[in-house]
């Protein structure tokens, strides 16, 4: 730390999990499989959909930029996470913190926006079958992503920017494996009012915005899939919301139980369980939900497999 009329943190030390080292090696090849995992899948949805002629629609166009929002956004905290499973100097610099945590609340957020712009699809899809073409156009379609994109890149300069008039004069261990913004305030001796005031509106906004707007597509889709006469129609209906709607279920139950519970030790030890769950097992497991459940996925798929072999 450099002093003066404040303290200005010139580098961070991330305390990670407190487990002996035998079981930080273990930890380190469970998560490594997770990251290769998560890389492989992510990727290879963004191939699949680009090389197919069949997925470009704008279900799957929102698809993979979802891939592509898990991809940066595991790894923005991943990598740094494995390597210090394996060393002794958890040390990251300001700047270097700085930026995981830009790049990490960017694409955290799009994840939100983006899983309210696929319900939002699905209810046109099915409740408006007719003018789906003209109301989710390709132009549409690609202003819908890119305000998702300008709102995750203010929400992250906003929270970033504010930390660069803070002092921190206690400690400079952050008690967590990657640079959230929570466990970084906590270290500050600053007015923070300001930080947290921010912090509070622009998550809760973000979270139930969305989440409403999920919710109120769902309620609109069930209601048009229950008129529907055929069984045959209803299933498909069902099928094409199923994978989705267990992607956005696992979401935002784990970002509830992050931000809902009362701050202490104890939840502190808990939020990087569930930064774990939303930050590095979430984006392995979305590419196999929607692969998976997603008969048209398979079929690509198949096809692909069948050419290179």
């Amino acid at each position: 730390m450099i002093q003066g009329n404040g303290t200005r943190v010139t580098e961070f030390i991330l305390l990670g999990f407190a487990v002996r080292q035998e079981v930080q090696y273990i930890l380190f090849l469970v998560f490594l499989l997770i990251y290769v995992t998560s890389l492989v899948g992510n990727v290879g949805m963004i191939l699949l959909i680009r090389c197919d002629g069949r997925l470009h629609t704008p279900m799957y166009f929102f698809l993979q930029n979802l891939a592509f929002v898990d991809f940066c956004y595991t790894s923005a905290i991943t990598p740094k996470m494995l390597v210090n499973f394996l060393v002794s100097d958890k040390s990251i610099s300001f700047s270097g913190c700085v930026i995981q945590l830009y790049v990490y609340g960017t694409f955290a957020t799009l994840e939100c926006y983006l899983l309210a712009t696929m319900a939002v699809d699905h209810y046109v899809a099915i409740c408006n079958p007719l003018r789906y073409p003209i109301v989710m156009s390709q132009r549409v379609s690609i202003q819908l992503v890119t305000g998702s994109y300008v709102v995750g890149s203010l929400n992250a300069t906003t929270h970033t920017g504010l930390l660069f008039s803070l002092s921190f004069c206690n400690s400079n261990t952050i008690n967590h494996f990657f640079c959230d913004l929570p466990p970084i305030l906590a270290l500050s001796c600053s007015n923070m009012d300001v930080n947290v005031m921010l912090l509070i509106i622009f998550v809760g906004f973000n979270l139930v915005s969305t989440l409403l707007v999920v919710f109120f597509s769902y309620v609109y889709i069930l209601a048009a899939i229950l008129r529907m006469p055929s069984a045959a129609r209803r299933s498909k209906a069902f099928s094409t919301c199923a994978s989705h709607m267990t992607a956005v279920t696992i979401f935002y139950e784990t970002l509830s139980y992050m931000y809902l519970q009362p701050s202490s030790s104890e939840s502190q030890e808990n939020d990087k369980v569930a930064s774990v769950f939303y930050g590095i097992v979430i984006p392995m497991l979305n590419p196999l939900i929607y692969s998976l459940r997603n008969k048209e996925a398979k079929e690509a798929m198949k096809v692909l497999v069948k050419s290179c072999s």
